[in-house]
């Protein structure tokens, strides 16, 4: 295998006593999607804010191919750093701005472009993600579904090497889970771009990763498929069980408990889709 993209070497932090990554080790692999998987309040997001470099940590290493971040100048790190992207869970669209500033403004941001390289860019874009009829509209005016396409087209607008997707399917139904998940594996594929998804939302994001990390009481317990993943033997697992079990039981409906237990048992115990696969973006 080729050398990890990004890689974590006994990484420990803490805030005042309180130690959130403990002595963490992982890899990260060019090309790939990768998950960050952890219950609530296990520092998935104190890990990913050490990625892209709002937080440092108290001891150990972060290696941004094969260099440790620590030992770059303040130039190297601003280049390394500047090619990653970030989609926000929320998709922090500005509702003032149209569909075509909203997906321009990082170029604005960061890039000297002539009016006619920067048109050509976010137009290149905005058609790659089926946005042409919406490129004068408002947010406001767009589906939940069409404000995540807009959302992902400014995240790859500077063709980023890596995108950051922070709990990208938190808070929604099932349908427009699966939706968003297709959607990220969709454009992986055709980009290419290396995606890192940090989630809670267990199994369903293993349908589009090609590796998972599990990070559990502050340490990242697993790295591999989804399928080796079902077999490791640890309290990690146990855990999974008993949230999955402990969310059936809140469901009110008998219907929804029995769709609930195919989804999640079915495919937990069944076997997995494939690594990538599509599971089909709806329009709107």
């Amino acid at each position: 295998m080729d050398a990890p993209l990004i890689e974590f070497k006994n990484v420990t932090k803490r805030f005042g006593n309180r130690t959130v990554l403990d002595g963490v080790n992982l890899r990260i692999y060019a090309g790939e999607v990768t998950t960050i998987i952890g219950l609530s309040g296990a520092g998935k997001s104190v890990l990913l804010k050490h990625i892209i470099g709002l937080l440092k940590p108290d001891s150990g290493q972060i290696l941004f191919t094969g260099r440790p971040l620590d030992e770059m100048t303040r130039e190297e790190m601003t280049a390394s750093l500047a090619r990653i992207s970030y989609m926000f869970q929320d998709n922090a669209l500005f509702d003032s701005l149209t569909v075509y500033d909203n997906i321009a403004l990082p170029l604005r941001e960061t890039m000297n472009l002539s009016k006619d390289e920067l048109d050509r860019r976010v137009m290149t874009r905005i058609e790659q993600a089926e946005l042409a009829d919406a490129a004068e509209k408002y947010p406001s005016e767009l589906s939940g579904g069409m404000q995540k396409r807009v959302a992902l087209a400014r995240a790859l607008v500077t063709d980023p090497q890596i995108v950051l997707f922070d709990e990208p399917t938190s808070g929604q139904d099932p349908i427009r889970k699966n939706a968003i998940l297709g959607m990220i594996a969709q454009y992986q594929k055709k980009f290419g771009f290396t995606a890192i998804l940090v989630s809670h939302e267990i199994p369903d994001v293993y349908f589009i990763s090609n590796r998972i990390l599990a990070l559990y009481d502050r340490k990242v317990v697993f790295e591999g498929t989804p399928a080796e993943l079902a077999a490791f033997d640890h309290p990690f697992n146990e855990d999974i069980r008993r949230s999955l079990e402990k969310l059936e039981q809140e469901l009110t409906d008998e219907e929804a408990r029995k769709q609930f237990r195919m989804i999640h048992y079915g495919q937990t115990n069944a076997g997995l889709r494939p690594a990538g696969q599509s599971l089909g973006l709806p329009p709107g």
